[in-house]
């Protein structure tokens, strides 16, 4: 006969394994041996199970059963835990086992002990997956006969119909689990529950959720109770919200089991636990997750003024927690402002580290030089999970900035200028610098200065936009629509806008360059079969190679580039990990195919016709108006279109310096794959600045470089994330202007927006996050994106409509829709989140809706 030391282990043995005793086994015994609340008993080891099976031959017999099951026919699934039953059921238990199990029962104390009898399975409660109630658990159990009957109950459900699908959908070899069981003594609780050290539903890791009830615990795991639920402060127990329910059944001990009962006593509406209660069990659970250093699920019970753990699991599926959105300095308003327009998305490291200490010391020098302002006073740029905020409110002197703004705009329009000046100045010298460089014999330490020196034209181009041409646009637009609107404007007038349709600026002439080169093609009929046949991709594919392959070579070739060369700058974004038109021309080619079949209009003929009707309409309004109102129609109404050219070509502008500055930064990406730091080139904008930095200098000396292929993997993870939020326009969230800016309330299916450009159309989506996602945008379909700068404008000549998250009547995607006559929705706030491509939706830039057709 074998030992009893090989069949039944202590409750509380630090030795046991999960080969042992299974999941719960193991954990019992883990917390048991911690000296946690833990009902006294024992485990009856998988070496039982397998000396039952082996005794009788029942593994061949077994897995036949199993084999015959699939997850998808329930039917055979619980024909083959029938027949597996029926072995079970058929075979008494071995002499040995037996006498050892009666033994450790008789152990337990005088007479019939009430002891639950817990099924724990090789392949349960695991890290990666919880096998939560795949096997049975028996309650009340009296006399050693009994518990003999009810372990082999517990081996049988092994096999349970739910068990067998469990372990097939998780390819978990059918012949490689065993079971053993845990006997403990009964605990006959006056309440019970559940409580997760995370919260399951939000997944904030600083609060505990606990669910209670009157009785044991079952009437909670299956479901027959709405339970007391309880968020708890995760450090002190203290009660954060209490949602005391109606519980009208309870879960009571019997002579021999357990019954559910009507509970129609006072407890039916009281609070279960009180707040001591709740503290001392959140202390209780603390001291578990920390045992084992992750969020635990955990069934407790209380009964004589004590709790007691009778499992604790791991969390296997949680929501990521919320992002915490608080800035570093107290007292003080951020906003996303004019930064959402050209850093809509989630930053790279690179650019948070790097590009935003550029643009600072840009923003610095101008408070400085033109309102005087030191350092500690500068309104200054803060990521937050990624996002560019401007904390244009330090402390709480908004009366003080906004003073000083007004006293100092004329001096800040001028610097501007010449800020703007400078740049063009130094863009055009150092661009044409590194142009003619051979990046193969530039050392890596310049390599990384002239990055950054590239950057630095670009920080300047975008301070001198944000000190004039951008305010100027806009305040001159709003200064003239006030005045026509108030003092001139009849019924039948066209609107405000119309007078500003048809300017001459960059993006539109990139425009007609395309539209001209299209022209040319159709006259190459071989080349414009081909273009319409190919995809973009493919072109472009076939003109970076080295020949370029007919009937794109020669004069196609060069005119592409030609046009590449003047308007390749334009970017997506002004991250510099964002390619900008010359590295990813996808958008120009696919609207090249939409000219060459006819569809889009004639950027020219556009123009021409808008130009005459602004001209008209202004003729009409001079004609009609006293001298005085003339006069100023007409000052404002040049000073606005003047200005709006300035914005136009300020933000297109603003990528000049970027075609070089990302060839000198993939480069440098190539030096760091080389020498191991990184996977590929492009994984240099997952880096840090001080990354970028110290591996730069270790590269001069020859020495191995650290590999920071882990930390990439982690940001850009931690960058999709952000990106599937919706950061909060002002913060801290709940300011005064952050409830001022709330959007408005839609119903179910509608989104509300501003209406930036006039009409309704009903199309299918075309939800385009960034460039990547391109390809979907459909001829006729609706451009639903973020926002839109200069490099988006070829995707307006397929689009019968836009619509945006961000962005209002003096954005960008305004401005082109306006000129496109195509109806525009800006600012919804969750257009890319709430609509899917190919979804129809109805687009009325007159009510600013969009109505999402189901």
């Amino acid at each position: 006969m074998r030992v009893k030391a090989d069949f039944i282990l202590s409750l509380a043995d630090a030795s046991a394994r999960l080969s042992q005793v299974g999941g719960k086994g193991a954990s019992l015994a883990r917390l048991a041996a911690a000296g946690l609340p833990v009902p006294p008993g024992f485990h009856i080891t998988t070496a039982a199970y397998c000396r039952f099976v082996a005794e009788y031959g029942l593994q061949e017999q077994i897995l036949a059963a199993v084999s015959t099951a699939t997850s998808d026919q329930p039917a055979t699934l619980e024909e083959a835990s029938s027949q597996i039953g029926k072995l079970f059921a058929q075979h008494a238990m071995p002499d040995d086992i037996a006498e050892a199990i009666r033994q450790a029962y008789a152990g337990l104390g005088e007479g019939d002990v009430p002891v639950a009898v817990r099924s724990s399975a090789t392949a349960e409660d695991l890290p990666e997956m919880s096998f939560a109630g795949q096997q049975e658990t028996y309650l009340n159990i009296r006399g050693g006969e009994a518990v003999l009957d009810a372990v082999k109950r517990c081996w049988a459900s092994l096999w349970t119909a739910r068990a067998i699908a469990y372990r097939i959908k998780n390819n978990i070899d059918q012949s490689t689990v065993t079971l053993a069981v845990v006997v403990q003594e009964m605990v006959n609780a006056e309440a019970a529950g559940i409580l997760f050290t995370v919260n399951p539903i939000n997944g904030r890791r600083d609060e505990m959720v606990i669910n209670a009830a009157w009785g044991l615990g079952e009437a909670i795991v299956g479901g027959l109770v709405s339970p007391d639920t309880i968020i708890a402060e995760k450090t002190t127990g203290k009660i954060k919200k209490l949602d005391v329910t109606e519980k009208t059944v309870i879960t009571v001990l019997t002579e021999s089991g357990t019954e559910e009962k009507p509970l129609d006593d006072t407890r039916h509406k009281s609070q279960v636990l009180k707040e001591t209660q709740v503290v001392e069990l959140a202390s209780i659970a603390r001291r578990i997750e920390d045992f084992y250093g992750s969020p635990q699920d955990i069934e407790w019970c209380h009964a004589n003024g004590n709790f007691y753990i009778v499992q604790s699991r791991p969390i296997t599926a949680l929501p990521e927690p919320p992002l915490e959105w608080k800035s570093s300095y107290p007292q003080s308003l951020l906003m996303r402002g004019s930064s959402m327009d050209l850093l809509p998305d989630v930053v790279s490291p690179l650019f948070a580290t790097l590009g935003m200490s550029v643009i600072t010391k840009a923003y610095e020098r101008v408070y400085a030089e033109v309102m005087g302002l030191g350092e500690e006073d500068v309104p200054v740029f803060e990521v937050l999970n990624g996002y560019v905020y401007l904390c244009f409110i330090k402390g709480n002197r908004a009366a003080y900035y906004a003073w000083l703004h007004a006293r100092t705009a004329g001096k800040m329009f001028a610097f501007g200028k010449v800020l703007a000046l400078e740049a063009q100045a130094k863009c055009a010298t150092i661009v044409s610098k590194w142009q003619q460089m051979d990046l193969d014999k530039v050392g890596t330490p310049e390599l990384l200065a002239g990055a950054r020196e590239l950057f630095e034209i670009s920080g300047e181009f975008l301070t001198a936009c944000v000190a004039r041409p951008i305010p100027l646009a806009n305040f001159s637009e709003m200064e003239f629509s006030l005045f026509y609107n108030t003092l001139i404007k009849r019924k039948e007038d066209p609107a405000a806008t119309t007078f500003l349709l048809g300017l001459e600026n960059v993006p539109l002439r990139a425009e007609k360059s395309l539209f001209d080169l299209a022209q040319w093609i159709k006259t190459r009929s071989e080349l414009a079969d081909y273009l319409a046949r190919a995809s973009a991709e493919q072109v472009w594919a076939e003109l970076q190679s080295d020949p370029v392959p007919a009937p794109l070579d020669g004069e196609f070739a060069t005119r592409f580039m030609a046009h590449l060369a003047e308007f390749g700058h334009f970017t997506y974004d002004i991250d510099f990990m964002s390619p900008v038109l010359a590295d990813f021309p996808i958008p120009m080619l696919d609207t090249l195919k939409v000219y060459l079949a006819g569809q889009g209009n004639d950027p020219c003929t556009r123009q021409q016709a808008q130009e005459m009707q602004s001209k008209q309409a202004e003729e009409a309004i001079c004609q009609r108006v006293g001298t005085l109102h003339r006069k100023g129609f007409q000052k404002l109404l040049r000073l606005a279109q003047e200005y709006a050219v300035d914005r136009e070509n300020a933000i297109a502008n603003i990528g000049l310096p970027y075609p070089q500055l990302r060839r000198l930064l993939r480069e440098l990406g190539q030096r760091l794959t080389t020498g191991g730091a990184i996977a590929e080139p492009e994984d240099i904008y997952w880096l840090e600045a001080k990354d970028v930095d110290a591996l730069v200098a270790v590269l001069e000396t020859g020495k191995p470089l650290s590999n920071h292929a882990a930390n990439v993997e982690t940001r850009k993870a931690e960058w999709q994330r952000a990106r599937r939020v919706v950061p909060p326009a002002v913060l801290p969230e709940g300011s005064w202007l952050s409830k001022m800016m709330a959007p408005k309330k839609s119903l179910p299916n509608t989104l509300k927006g501003k209406g930036t450009s006039a009409g309704k159309v009903t199309a299918p989506a075309c939800v385009l996050r960034g460039p990547e996602d391109f390809g979907q945008m459909r001829p006729g379909g609706v451009l639903v994106a973020v926002t839109t700068t200069p490099a988006w404008t070829p995707l307006f000549a397929m689009a019968s409509a836009v619509v945006t998250d961000i962005g209002g009547p003096l954005s960008h995607s305004s401005i082109v829709a306006r000129e496109y006559g195509i109806p525009a929705v800006m600012g919804t706030g969750v257009a890319t989140r709430r609509i899917c491509t190919g979804q129809m939706i109805m687009v009325d830039g007159n009510a600013g809706t969009v109505t999402l057709k189901v």
